[in-house]
């Protein structure tokens, strides 16, 4: 099971963080990534984390700005937003997958959680 927490409002320029906890699984085994899905769009990978942490990978819309992170003694992943635009404004999913690699494809990952909603203000 994967929950959610932290989204919210935020005007333009702000932070949020985003927090995702894995229950049910070996966490450390778990390629942990995170997409987000506006209105009328697919699915988009945001940033993506290796098993133990050291590899990481983010959309080119948000490298720079956004920081994936994952503490494995507390089963937890996360996503610092810095500098966020209304453009950023999506429920966000975090995402597990049994895997090496950091796919780029919603398909590929295995485990989803309900999502957070992110609004930014203009």
């Amino acid at each position: 099971q994967l929950v959610e927490s932290g989204g919210g409002l935020v005007q333009a320029g702000g932070s949020l963080k985003l927090s995702c906890v894995v229950s049910g699984g070996t966490f450390s085994r778990y390629v942990m990534g995170w997409f987000r899905q506006a209105p009328g769009k697919e699915r988009e990978f945001v940033a993506g984390i290796r098993r133990s942490g050291g590899t990481t990978a983010y959309a080119d819309s948000v490298r720079g700005r956004f920081a994936i992170s994952r503490d494995n003694a507390k089963n937890t992943v996360y996503l610092q937003m810095n500098s966020l635009k209304p453009e950023d404004t999506a429920v966000y999913y975090c995402s597990a997958d049994v895997s090496v690699i950091i796919y780029l494809r919603a398909i590929e990952y295995d485990y989803w959680g309900q999502g957070t909603q992110v609004t930014v203000s203009s």
